[in-house]
């Protein structure tokens, strides 16, 4: 799961500063549970898109760099630009062709050049200026390359069974979006933004990894839900006792629950005319 850059959300904070904080104990290792749900699929689309030898990448909001890792090792590119505002977990994993940079990717000019690849993954959605950064991300793209970006898909609703997980994730999305501004509503709209980005043969997936006992993803969650409790008890969603439950649920035989799914959207830039 990557770490976000981003502006100060209307709650005044930031992801990394008001929760998810890099200097924190074992908040690589949050990181690497969710990697660990998402990074088979993700790396499956790449290769799926062509992603290959000779290719130049940039992977933004890198967080401990194992996408950047599998393009290098797996996809066989020919160079990775990691960035991440904080990139203490990247200068742990240095390897050939990997190029880490530490730089806020709202700020303009973050990175120069373009790119065949541009990938993200579970940033924009903590950036209340996602529309403007699609389109940065956009034009960093290099004729005939790819955008591919990924973030969260809630799919708790109305008829959605009560358990304690959905109860502790309902509160979790609320009390984000009140402290650093996450917000995943907008996030089935990414074809229609890729094609506003002058992007073509757009298309997009979700894929929903499943909450099994012990897990990854569940490990990722409730370290998740431990690190941003101070977020969700001030919804008045939940109690202390509450998000105990949802833990203690997430590794029991008892839970039926869908995690948060994983929507997937890419889009091409298109050739520039010869004259």
């Amino acid at each position: 799961m990557t770490a976000a850059d981003g502006a100060s959300a209307p709650g005044g904070g930031r992801y990394g500063e008001a929760v998810f904080r890099p200097d924190q104990g074992g908040e690589g290792e949050r990181i690497d549970f969710g990697a660990l749900a998402y990074d088979d699929i993700t790396v499956a689309r790449l290769k799926a898109l062509g992603v290959g030898p000779g290719w130049r990448c940039l992977d933004v909001g890198a967080g401990t760099g194992t996408v950047s890792l599998r393009l290098l090792q797996e996809c066989g590119v020919t160079s990775v630009v990691a960035v991440d505002r904080d990139a203490r977990f990247l200068t742990a994993r240095r390897v050939p062709g990997l190029d880490v940079r530490e730089a806020d990717v709202t700020a303009a000019g973050f990175v120069s050049g373009r790119f065949r690849l541009v990938h993200a993954r579970f940033l924009l959605m903590h950036l209340p200026e996602y529309r403007r950064m699609i389109a940065d991300l956009a034009a960093l793209v290099e004729p005939g390359g790819v955008l591919v970006l990924s973030d969260a898909v809630d799919l708790t609703g109305d008829r959605t069974p009560a358990t304690p997980h959905t109860t502790a994730m309902t509160a979790m999305w609320q009390g984000l979006r009140d402290t650093i501004g996450t917000d995943v509503t907008w996030v089935p709209s990414y074809p229609h933004l890729l094609r506003e980005a002058g992007l073509g043969a757009v298309a997009a997936e979700v894929h929903v990894p499943p909450l099994v006992p012990g897990s990854a993803l569940s490990r990722f969650w409730a370290d998740t839900w431990e690190r941003s409790r101070s977020a969700m008890l001030a919804t008045g969603l939940v109690d202390t006792a509450a998000v105990d439950e949802a833990v203690r649920y997430l590794g029991s035989p008892d839970c039926a629950a869908l995690s948060a799914g994983m929507l997937t959207a890419w889009g091409w830039k298109p050739q520039e005319a010869r004259p």
